[in-house]
């Protein structure tokens, strides 16, 4: 009986014990991995939308809180680029009217997001979420007593991270919220204008 505990049971025993102990070290590295990644195709999503608010809303005054909207915009709005026609550094140039600024219409599809591999419909997605959409949420908000458009896109860890060790998640969305932040990433703010800055940078 003793021999089969010393050279049966206690040698199992370790194993188990050493690969508890490796993947409990382990677990956060690869949640941390996987966090990263998923992260930064989100970032990249984020940036794009604001890059269409941004064009949306110098265009018509105003944010949108419809992806549906959005996508319409990109597809088929078309957005004034000033163009400079000569320098004027030139002072001859601009002696004979030769330097001037002109407004051109383009296709929003052919002026903004112009990188190989970009799909449009993918920008409202989550990734890694199912198809969850981004909480996207538009306002005109008072700021200083004047009506100021705000809005801000939203992916919380709890879709982000989804299908993750949840209770790392857990940990991480708490950490966020007991430091006052928001558990998740988002670009823009409707509670107070941060010249759309993502809470990433």
């Amino acid at each position: 009986m003793k021999n089969i505990l010393t050279y049966i049971v206690l040698p199992i025993i370790i194993v188990l014990l050493g690969y508890l102990i490796y993947r409990s070290v382990q677990e956060p590295v690869e949640f941390n991995k996987a966090k990263e990644f998923r992260e930064k195709i989100a970032i990249e999503r984020l940036k794009d939308i604001r890059t269409l608010e941004v064009a949306y809303k110098t265009k018509y005054g105003k944010y949108t809180a419809s992806f549906d909207t959005l996508l319409d915009f990109y597809n088929n709005g078309k957005i004034t680029v000033i163009k400079q026609i000569g320098s004027f550094d030139d002072s001859l140039a601009v002696a004979q009217k030769r330097v001037y600024r002109d407004s051109v219409k383009l296709a929003v599809k052919d002026t903004l997001l112009k990188r190989d591999g970009f799909i449009i419909d993918s920008i409202q997605y989550i990734p890694f979420s199912g198809k969850q959409k981004f909480e996207m949420k538009a306002i005109i908000g008072k700021v200083s007593g004047v009506d100021v458009p705000l809005f801000e896109a939203s992916a919380p860890y709890d879709l982000l991270l989804g299908g993750l060790k949840r209770q790392l998640v857990v940990n991480l969305n708490y950490q966020k919220t007991s430091a006052d932040k928001y558990p998740g990433l988002r670009v823009g703010s409707i509670d107070a204008p941060n010249n759309n800055a993502g809470n990433w940078e």
